[in-house]
């Protein structure tokens, strides 16, 4: 057996019935094959490797990682992050299909600086964090019962996820139409770009709330809001007293400095907005994804939620997706759109391919943010014992994918079997729609 780098040959020299010269190249074939000269690959090329290259271990296995895969690698003699190397088998131990140079694609929000209040924290995920990511950024939020996010705007749009817990939030369109709900667990809000609203955490969970911000900026920072408070301890108060037409005095108990997030009175469960001579708002700007029917799958469920369904959203759609152990989200690409994934519960193993021969695997679990630039094919895979569920966000006002599965389907079988070399028992299987999730 010959081996070149991690690729084996015996495959594409084994009992070949010719010779091997560059005219008998184009028609020879292994003993034995049912798949016709036509339908060969390139023999320029070796077949593709049959090494395994399923996860080693897991974060919860009771084993000291090494850098080995097969008869590659070796053992980690110096210093070693063990609880690392746990959570992420593919880094450490990479599958020998990964090849060339993919930038870093996760980021744990656990490594994130956390800004802490009186009344919560925040902390986030920006291009800063993890520089591949520069079309959307995520901040993690957490608001005690009462406790607020203080009025403000943004230069990015708001989309935003209800962890645990439930939020009250409000906002004025550029029309004057206001606009106030309460958001609960598996819930949406969303705000356009330059759209004043506030969030508060209500009294439904003694605890409060705590949700994901998603923005459709890479490099958002959200230390860098338009916040209320902050304004107007920079404008001259005589200039507040001209603008309101009240006396300054009006405004001595101001803040001197921004509050971002403060504690207050919890809200009461049937607020209303004060009343518009515009009205309010004829658009939700929430969204009640937890009440949405999924669609069901063998291996999991998704619910989609874009600019169809949730109008007001315009730059970021969603799907959420749940995996049951050993299933998938099948291999596919966004034709014109970056994704950004959260996962919320489980583990996962994702493979991005980035084009001219590079590829490189990362593991995900609880709390971790995932980066897919657009066009690079992937897949998604639970890789636990436990359902996998987590967020697929694109920067689109509608959900879009190509399916691997489903394009292959739909062309011509010849074209097929000349790239790939399968026969056509092998492409009846292929899925003329799209299977979304592959079950085990």
């Amino acid at each position: 057996m010959r081996r070149v780098g991690t690729v084996t040959w015996n495959k594409l020299f084994v009992s070949v019935v010719c010779s091997v010269t560059l005219a008998s190249l184009a028609t020879c074939a292994p003993t034995g094959s049912s798949v016709s000269s036509s339908a060969l690959p390139s023999p320029t090329v070796p077949y593709a490797s049959d090494d395994p290259n399923v996860e080693l271990w897991n974060a919860h296995s009771d084993i000291t990682p090494e850098a080995m895969r097969g008869r590659l690698g070796a053992t980690v003699l110096g210093p070693q992050n063990v609880m690392l190397d746990l959570q992420n088998p593919s880094i450490l131990a990479p599958p020998s299909t990964d090849h060339g140079a993919v930038s870093n694609a996760k980021w744990p929000f656990s490594l994130s600086h956390n800004r802490l209040q009186t009344g919560g924290w925040s902390r986030q995920q920006n291009v800063e964090d993890m520089p591949i990511s520069t079309e959307m950024a995520g901040v993690n939020m957490r608001l005690e019962a009462g406790a607020i996010r203080e009025l403000h705007w943004h230069t990015a749009g708001e989309w935003a996820y209800v962890l645990k817990g439930s939020t009250q939030v409000t906002t004025v369109t550029p029309d004057g139409q206001n606009y106030l709900a309460t958001v609960n667990q598996g819930d949406l809000w969303y705000f356009p770009a330059g759209q004043p609203h506030s969030l508060q955490g209500t009294a439904d969970n003694p605890n409060g709330t705590e949700f994901l911000l998603v923005f459709d900026n890479g490099a958002f920072d959200e230390d860098s809001t338009f916040l209320l408070t902050d304004w107007l301890a920079h404008v001259p108060k005589e200039v507040l007293a001209k603008n309101f037409q009240v006396d300054q005095s009006a405004f001595d108990s101001i803040p001197g400095r921004e509050l971002y997030i403060f504690p207050s009175v919890p809200p009461k469960s049937n607020a209303q907005p004060p009343a518009s001579p515009q009205g309010q708002s004829p658009e939700p700007y929430t969204f009640p994804l937890s009440q949405m029917n999924a669609t069901q799958f063998p291996g999991g469920s998704v619910k989609v939620v874009d600019s169809t369904v949730f109008k007001v959203s315009k730059t970021i759609a969603v799907a959420e997706v749940m995996l049951e152990p050993g299933a998938m989200r099948e291999l596919h690409w966004h034709p014109t759109q970056a994704e950004w994934d959260y996962f919320i519960e489980g583990t996962a193993r994702v493979t991005l391919f980035a084009a001219n021969a590079n590829a490189r695997t990362f593991d995900y679990q609880g709390g971790d943010v995932a980066y897919i630039p657009q066009s690079y094919g992937h897949y998604v895979e639970n890789t636990g014992n436990t359902t996998l569920r987590y967020l697929e966000l694109l920067k689109t006002d509608k959900f879009q994918d190509v399916s691997l599965n489903q394009w292959l389907a739909l062309t011509p079988p010849q074209l097929v079997k000349a790239h790939l070399g399968v026969s056509d028992e092998t492409i009846s299987h292929f899925r003329k729609t799209k299977p979304v999730i592959v079950g085990q």
